[in-house]
């Protein structure tokens, strides 16, 4: 799992309120080389956002037969971090450039957390 460590208002302290989580099922036609590169944007992207306060991303262990490939959870202090993540230029051409030519399906969910 790849990670960015926590920084910002939040870091060191317990008050990110606001998490986004994605999971992935690549296409069976995606490559290693096309998941390396999925990362690597992914690593890239979590430092041209400001909002993003801990961006953690790996692929699934392998334990159980049922699980999704690839996973991203992301945390912000506040649904307004999010957003600006989620609408960022950034993320949308990942999302269209790295990300749309190797998923097969994608879930995500946003929730508060409860402290």
């Amino acid at each position: 799992m790849h990670s960015l460590a926590p920084r910002g208002p939040s870091a060191g302290t317990v008050t990110v309120v606001f998490r986004h989580v994605v999971i992935f099922q690549w296409t069976a036609e995606a490559t290693d080389a096309a998941k390396r590169a999925a990362a690597d944007a992914l690593n890239a992207l979590a430092q041209q956002v400001p909002s993003v306060r801990d961006y953690r991303f790996g692929p699934d262990a392998g334990l159980a037969d049922a699980n999704w490939d690839f996973v991203v959870v992301a945390d912000f202090d506040d649904e307004a971090g999010y957003t600006t993540y989620r609408d960022h230029p950034a993320h949308r051409a990942l999302i269209a450039d790295v990300l749309q030519p190797i998923v097969a399906q994608r879930a995500g969910v946003q929730y508060r957390l409860d402290h």
